[in-house]
């Protein structure tokens, strides 16, 4: 047996899950219905393809923008 075993521990958030989950048996139930309405959701390749080609390249530095003359001239 490791000397870092330890066979009969449970920390005090698993022991608190664990009791969550025999007291509230449903919970499981409500957190996949949760995640459903959020991320198991269809999509559309062929639409996203369309909204990735219509992306325009941002500059490195957004804030100022240089000239040819190498003048940094400010959007405001």
């Amino acid at each position: 047996m490791s000397f870092f075993a330890r066979p009969h521990y449970e920390s005090d958030a698993t022991q608190f899950i664990n009791q969550l989950k025999k007291d509230r048996p449903q919970l499981e139930a409500q957190q996949q219905h949760g995640r459903s309405l959020l991320w198991d959701k269809q999509v559309d390749a062929e639409v996203w393809k369309d909204y990735r080609a219509g992306k325009v390249a941002q500059k490195a530095y957004v804030y100022y923008s240089y000239t040819p003359a190498g003048k940094v001239t400010s959007p405001m």
